[in-house]
This record gives C-alpha cells, structure tokens and sequence, in this order.
C-alpha cells in the first residue's frame, strides 16, 4: 500500500483513512491492533468529527474515561496500548492531524 505520509509518519490527507490503512500505519509502527485499539482509534475519530480539534493529553485521558469509564480512561491503560504516546499513535492510527501539544 503506497500511503502519502508526513515526515513523522502521519497521513497527509485523513480522508485517505481506512481500517486497511490504519493496519498499514499500525505495521509501519510496530503496533498489533487488537480490539482494545481500534476502541480508542475509532473513538478518536469521532471526537474529532465532533469537535473538529484534537485534545491535549489530559483532556483525552478525561474523554476515554467518560467514554468507556475510569478503567479504560486511565494514563496506565492507554500507555500500555501505545508505549511511546497514547495520544500521538491513537491519532496517527486514526488518520488525524499530529497534536499540537506532541513532539
């Protein structure tokens, strides 16, 4: 699959997202999809279809534990699911812009 990627490895454009994309990006950077993810991906894309912006960590940790309750909407849980930046590769796997507030 050819993916039109930014330098750090975010779609250029998000409406090329599909799920097979999202395993391809999820390949690229060595993450195995379980359902776990694709829970906090597609809820990514629906809040930012919704709000039309992307929440600063804090904000997204308090998002998934109004979603889906305090067990899931932790940093522990969500750092386990992406080790280097909960919220930089729940974006970048749900084909969304780079948050502002990553590096």
């Amino acid at each position: 699959m050819d993916l039109n990627l930014t330098e750090q490895g975010f779609l250029v454009c998000s409406s090329d997202w599909n799920e097979a994309v999202a395993t391809e990006l999820a390949i690229l950077n060595r993450v195995t999809l379980t359902p776990a993810h694709w829970e906090i991906v597609l809820f990514m894309r629906e809040y930012y279809a919704r709000f039309n912006y992307l929440p600063n960590t804090r904000i997204f940790v308090k998002a998934i534990a109004n979603q889906f309750g305090i067990e899931k909407g932790n940093s522990r849980y969500l750092q386990n699911l992406f080790p280097e930046s909960p919220l930089k590769y729940a974006c970048l796997l749900a084909g969304l812009p780079k948050p502002p507030t990553c590096l």
